[in-house]
């Protein structure tokens, strides 16, 4: 830098002042924001980020200057586009091109600019009186008539396409009709962190999509560790609770007796032998008096429970005729759907 102005020395010097005092690093488009709009940015932006506007070929030689302790931060350089400027952050770089996009404004179109999206004008009633504005939305090509003594779009049209220049006289009707279909904000282009580089389309992520897919990745992981019996925080008690239940079912399958499972296995034993004895209980003498009591008394039980499931309650309404049915059920369709 022998042959180079002292006052671009100083520029990259403190260029790379600041890229060295950030861990995030990215660079952003400026073009086109009002100077005034882009003082309220940033506003917003401080004590969260710093934005540094300069020249290109300075923002490059800062660049190779810090590449030695920011090893591939010089890939920056491929991004810089429009009117660029340097912000450096130590916020996470999804986080920051966020904060960026949330913060940009609707804006009218201006002749010469270029679409970032399909620009469309909604069917419907314009709000204007029948005059000479009618022949102006016809000659750009918006499909429009009087219908009740005002001028209405006949149907939903694309006037310019993602990526068309937009016309002075499009940029003119847009503006009487109020429609602002331009975005005013600051670009991320490119950002820096630990070695990697990310550009806005892999920073432009939907929340509520990767939020679900994250928790769908969490619940088959959880399963996998389970099933698998693979402890880890999140699953052990979980791995133990099944492993206890498992080996109950095991030991009462097996008849094993346990602290757990000696009741009902005794129970189930108990059943067992007065269903045995219930068949043999018409033979006499098969059964001694007490083992025929207790067969006697399941027996009566079990009559009572049935007895008591089959009985209606008191107030149960007896059945009505079947015509009466049929009103009722006209009467109900009718209140459903009114």
């Amino acid at each position: 830098m022998a042959h180079v102005a002292e006052w671009k020395k100083e520029e990259v010097s403190e260029l790379k002042g600041l890229i060295d005092s950030y861990d995030v690093v990215g660079i952003v488009d400026l073009l086109n924001i009002p100077a005034k709009q882009l003082q309220e940015m940033r506003k917003s932006l401080n004590g969260k980020a710093v934005i540094r506007m300069s020249k290109k070929n300075l923002i490059d030689l800062a660049l190779e200057d810090c590449n030695a302790d920011k090893t591939n931060i010089v890939g920056l350089s491929d991004y810089m586009d429009g009117q660029v400027a340097v912000i450096a952050t130590e916020m996470n770089p999804f986080k920051l091109y966020k904060i960026l996009e949330d913060s940009k404004t609707a804006a009218p179109a201006k002749p010469g600019s270029i679409a970032t999206d399909d620009i469309i004008i909604p069917e419907g009633d314009t709000g204007f009186e029948p005059g000479p504005f009618l022949g102006e939305l016809q000659q750009v090509g918006i499909p429009a008539r009087i219908d009740k003594g005002k001028i209405v779009v006949s149907k939903e049209t694309v006037l310019v396409e993602a990526g068309e220049e937009v016309s002075k006289e499009v940029a003119s009707t847009l503006s009487r009709m109020d429609i602002n279909p331009m975005e005013v904000g600051i670009d991320l282009k490119a950002v820096y962190e630990d070695e990697a580089i990310y550009t806005s389309d892999v920073l432009a992520i939907d929340e509520e999509e990767t939020l679900a897919d994250i928790q769908s990745a969490f619940t088959r992981a959880f399963n996998l560790s389970v099933n698998a019996a693979i402890p880890t925080e999140e699953t052990i008690s979980t791995i133990i609770s099944l492993a206890y239940n498992r080996a109950i079912n095991v030991a009462m399958e097996g008849g094993i007796m346990t602290s757990e499972t000696s009741e009902p296995l005794i129970g189930l034993a108990q059943a067992k032998m007065l269903s045995l004895a219930s068949l043999v209980a018409d033979v006499e003498g098969a059964l001694d008096e007490e083992l025929a009591e207790k067969v006697s008394s399941a027996a009566a039980s079990a009559t009572v429970a049935v007895v008591e499931e089959a009985e209606p309650a008191d107030d149960e309404p007896e059945d009505e005729p079947e015509e009466d049915a049929e009103e009722e059920a006209a009467a109900g369709l009718g209140a459903l759907f009114g």
